[in-house]
């Protein structure tokens, strides 16, 4: 597969590609900026297989960034925006970053954790911002650089590594050095019925894998992608009107927040234009499915997937009331096990955890033990567990691990219990995720305090401020005088979730 974006310059040249408030950049412009990205990254010393991390909200410099990255056949690193301190240090020194892009909004972010990122990466400024010194200008790099195809061997969608937390603390880099093959992006085309013609809506952050998927394949149909670089609801709905948005993909706490506008603002909107909305990261409650389809219409697509597993189960619009609380169905070109303990096939209508493989299965930068301890005779397991019914529809309802989903956002409770349990009147701590219409799971702190120790929610809450990122933190604290754990010491985080779930249909 050629490059794809010089393709769609030359076949279609001022088509729009990106559109970004008042900002157009059709195919050409697009293809010349990402060329002079590409040439840009290559005088500064960027070889083949390196790493390009980026913290920035959405925006066409990401755009242009990543389009250039394919052209020299860099791995770019998106970087969640929420990030700060120790845990920014860890990615840009895990990835091995040879050159760090950040936004106007993070330049001082990541000058700050500066002296903590081994290999002096070179450092770029997007926006117009004066950065500190020893930063380079973005633009200033792409006015100056060719706009002269480079030499490449690169193809398709290019490599890539996005980090997500998994069965440790830390984050682990999924990473394809391959990129996905030309099969896998036409049967994800196919499966959500995505072509050219469309507009597609990027409505969440770039960091997370769904969201630059979509805009992927829009890109390599040849369709316009126009770009919010933060998340409104109404300005969501003001954009599918003005542009003629046919479709999104979004966590369900973006469709919640849509659909939490007085009906009045939403009325006020033509959503007509919709045909695929594209719903995945963490389960949509089918209450909001259900008011989400009276007022887009039966267009609502959900999926199961994971970062390192890709796209697995697919549920269609026409199910999505007559499956409530499924997943959907194996998509092309998945193979799905459902296993017991000992590795055999469970029975239909039995939870058995899911065993994946497909042709887009990743693996974890410099991981090989983590990677293997994820793998069983070329299937990928994150620990979810699930059932199928006699339809073939498959069910998620626990998981193996403790991490929680929040919006989309993973969560690793150990993170957040180490915070906590810094703090001097804190004895035990556990942290669970609980049901939240809008996040899915809301992030819970269950505490026993020290003998004759107090403290209160609130400041046990504003303790964990500016220690970890924001959203780790805990939305309630509920305390106990004791919480349980076995004989080894380890939490039993099922009993102690049990209550919160009782009576909601899952188990996680």
């Amino acid at each position: 597969m050629p490059d794809i974006l010089a393709a769609h310059a030359a076949a279609q040249p001022d088509k729009p590609a990106l559109i970004e408030g008042d900002r157009v950049l059709s195919f050409a412009q697009l293809n010349e900026r990402a060329t002079r990205a590409a040439n840009a990254f290559r005088e500064l010393g960027l070889e083949p297989g390196q790493r390009v991390a980026v913290q920035s909200f959405n925006s066409t410099a990401g755009f242009e960034i990543s389009a250039g990255l394919r052209k020299v056949e860099g791995v770019g690193v998106p970087v969640n925006f929420r990030l700060r301190g120790e845990e920014l240090a860890y990615v840009l020194t895990d990835s091995g970053a040879r050159l760090v892009c950040a936004g106007a909004d993070f330049v001082e972010h990541v000058e700050a954790v500066r002296s903590q990122v081994p290999g002096d990466p070179t450092l770029v400024a997007l926006g117009s911002a004066a950065p500190p010194p020893g930063w380079r200008r973005y633009q200033e790099l792409l006015a100056r650089a060719s706009a002269e195809a480079p030499p490449s061997e690169a193809e398709g969608l290019g490599s890539s590594m996005i980090y997500t937390s998994g069965t440790t603390g830390h984050p682990k880099g999924a990473y394809r050095p391959e990129g996905v093959s030309l099969d896998y992006v036409l049967q994800s085309l196919q499966l959500f019925g995505l072509s050219g013609n469309d507009v597609h809506l990027m409505a969440g952050p770039g960091y997370h894998s769904a969201v630059g998927y979509f805009c992927a394949l829009t890109g390599a149909t040849g369709g316009t992608v126009v770009i919010m670089p933060r998340f409104d609801a109404e300005e969501a709905l003001w954009l599918i009107q003005r542009h003629q948005v046919t479709t999104t993909f979004m966590a369900p706490t973006l469709l919640h927040r849509i659909m939490d506008l007085p009906e009045e603002v939403r009325a006020r909107y033509d959503v007509s234009s919709m045909r695929s909305l594209i719903l995945g990261a963490a389960p949509c409650p089918v209450a909001l499915k259900e008011r989400a389809t009276r007022y887009f219409g039966e267009c609502l697509y959900e999926f199961y997937g994971a970062t390192e597993t890709g796209i697995n189960l697919v549920l269609r619009p026409e199910d999505q009331l007559r499956k409530p609380g499924s997943a959907g169905t194996v998509a092309p070109g998945q193979e799905i096990l459902l296993l017991d303990d000992d590795g055999n096939p469970v029975p239909e209508g039995q939870p058995g955890e899911l065993w994946v493989r497909n042709d887009a299965l990743a693996s974890y930068f410099n991981r090989p033990d983590a990677t293997e301890r994820a793998m069983r005779d070329g299937y990928f397991s994150v620990g979810d567990v699930a059932y199928r019914d006699a339809e073939g529809y498959y069910y998620v309802c626990d998981r193996k691990v403790d991490m929680v989903i929040s919006g989309g956002a993973n969560v690793y409770p150990a993170e957040v219990e180490a915070c906590l349990h810094a703090h001097p009147a804190v004895r035990d701590a556990a942290v669970i995720g609980v049901p939240d219409d809008e996040w899915g799971e809301a992030v819970k702190a269950v505490v026993s305090l020290q003998p004759g120790a107090t403290a209160t929610e609130a400041e046990l809450i504003d303790w964990c401020r500016g220690r970890i990122a924001d959203y780790k933190r805990p939305r309630s604290v509920d305390f106990v005088d004791e919480l349980p754990r076995d004989q080894a010491g380890k939490l039993l985080k099922r009993q102690i979730r049990q209550p919160y779930w009782a009576g909601t249909g899952r188990r996680i």
